[in-house]
Order: C-alpha cells, then sequence, then structure tokens
C-alpha cells in the first residue's frame, strides 16, 4: 500500500519533469501580485499629475520604495512564467526556445531598467 498525496503523485510527470513546481510557482506569484498591485495603487497612484520634484520626494521614502520594487519584480517573474507557458503551449522546436529566451531577456531587461532607476530615485541626494 502506497501512501503518497497527490502532490507526490504529481511530481515528476509530464515531458518536462517540473509542471507541478511550475504550476506552484505560477500560484505563488498570483497570490502575491493580489497583494502587491493594491498596495502599489494605494501608495502610487496618489503621486500622479503632481510636480516632478514631490513624485521623487515620496517615492524616496522606504516603503513606498519597497512596494514598488517588489511589484516590479514578481510582476515580472510572473510574465515571464506565464509567457513560457503561452510559447510552450503553441510553438515548436527552434522557435519555441528563441520565443522563450526573448521573453526571459526582456523581462529581466525590464527588471534591471526599472531597480535601477528606483534605486537611482531612491538613492538621490539632491534635497527638494
Amino acid at each position: 500500500m502506497h501512501y503518497l498525496t497527490d502532490r507526490k503523485r504529481a511530481n515528476g510527470l509530464g515531458s518536462a519533469k517540473s509542471g507541478t513546481e511550475h504550476f506552484y510557482s505560477m500560484q505563488v506569484s498570483a497570490v502575491a501580485l493580489a497583494i502587491l498591485v493594491p498596495l502599489f495603487l494605494f501608495t502610487v497612484a496618489p503621486l500622479i499629475g503632481e510636480p516632478f520634484e514631490y513624485v521623487l520626494r515620496h517615492l524616496r521614502q522606504p516603503f513606498r520604495a519597497v512596494i514598488t520594487g517588489l511589484t516590479l519584480v514578481v510582476g515580472l517573474v510572473h510574465f515571464k512564467n506565464g509567457a513560457r507557458v503561452m510559447i510552450e503551449d503553441y510553438t515548436q522546436g527552434a522557435t519555441r526556445k528563441a520565443l522563450i529566451f526573448i521573453a526571459a531577456a526582456i523581462a529581466y531587461v525590464l527588471m534591471a531598467a526599472g531597480l535601477f532607476a528606483l534605486i537611482r530615485i531612491s538613492l538621490s541626494s539632491v534635497p527638494f
């Protein structure tokens, strides 16, 4: 008699041998985004239409900077994983590999650029 849970039975199944791991990763990032996006909107949305100096002053606050950075990173990781699933479903062969690479590259470049800009804003020494 085997005492395996449904998840243990599913682990390692499928051609990629990582289907359940990917599924749980997408679920975790979706829950994180469900929490982060409203926090991001409540902390950053009031800054829309404000003068540049005012926005910079508020983005230098640690809470707003952390929420913005986390939303950016988690959102782009979720995008990368979701794009990969979509590409795997609809393409084959070398095209699949190239598109997965391009989607991951786009996500990582946007993540790096966004975090670089956020760090520059947060560490800027110009007083306002």
